[in-house]
């Protein structure tokens, strides 16, 4: 089991689900990946625990913010040591702050931004809880992935906020593509991509996750027994078999079996 007892700072660290449809969700991920949906939490508006094997994997929770009503996405956070920290050199560098630093009791402390390219993330700052402590094996994250019309504006930001190393792995108008290398060891931890060619009008720049399965194209047909969507089917890559789909309240994530 690839397990890890924090992540490395910069790298994503967490991801939520903010659900439109609170009980479907619990319900169509636990069928899908096996997850067991842990009891929403009062104290944290309703929060709750996606687990695999006791373990946590993902977190979700529904309602509105306000009277923004939820928007049914994925949202990934970037470890940092201080939360504070990245703020006012992320907003010098054009991303807004949607949600200010705040303490999440003794588990961490949180604050949600926009980069300059219209990608919405977090950042999480670790007290008792890590965020996952498992990746890469089926029903737990594989890669992470921001699609952007400005690849060069993104790659600059989270060099500079987050200390990102980074490489590019293509560099042409048909593929443009940087990663972010482990800082600490060997391997890649999450990538960049150009997506300024074929991003859907009126879809904005965001973060993906890529959860891996055993076989994507039977957790594709899954998909779409449980009432969910297929965005992009299943696909031979470099990177290993890869599909884009979506949940029956329309969050989209993305599924990957990685090349032997």
């Amino acid at each position: 089991m690839p397990t890890r007892d924090s992540a490395p700072t910069g790298s994503p660290c967490w991801v939520d689900l903010w659900t439109s449809d609170v009980e479907g969700s619990r319900k169509f991920y636990g069928d899908l990946f096996g997850w067991e949906a842990q009891e929403p939490s009062p104290e944290f508006g309703g929060y709750f625990m996606f687990t695999r094997d006791g373990v946590p994997t993902a977190g979700a929770m529904g309602g509105s913010m306000g009277d923004m009503p939820a928007t049914d996405t994925w949202k990934i956070y970037l470890q940092t040591d201080d939360v504070a920290k990245p703020v006012e050199p992320a907003e010098a560098e054009g991303a807004q702050l949607v949600s200010p630093v705040m303490p999440v009791a003794d588990l961490g402390s949180q604050a949600v931004l926009v980069d300059p390219t219209g990608a919405e993330f977090g950042a999480w700052q670790p007290g008792t809880f890590p965020g996952f402590t498992v990746l890469n094996e089926p029903g737990a994250p594989s890669w992470f992935e921001l699609h952007t019309p400005d690849h060069s504006t993104a790659v600059a930001f989270y060099r500079s906020v987050f200390g990102w190393d980074t490489s590019a792995v293509g560099d042409s108008d048909e593929f443009r593509y940087t990663v972010m290398r482990n800082p600490g060891a060997e391997g890649e931890l999450a990538g960049i991509m150009d997506a300024s060619g074929f991003l859907p009008e009126g879809v904005p720049a965001h973060w993906s996750v890529y959860w891996e399965v055993d076989d994507v194209d039977a957790t594709v047909a899954k998909v779409k027994a449980l009432g969910g969507s297929v965005v992009m089917d299943a696909v031979d890559t470099p990177y290993g078999r890869l599909a884009t789909v979506t949940d029956p309240a329309g969050a989209q994530f993305k599924l990957r079996r990685p090349n032997p």
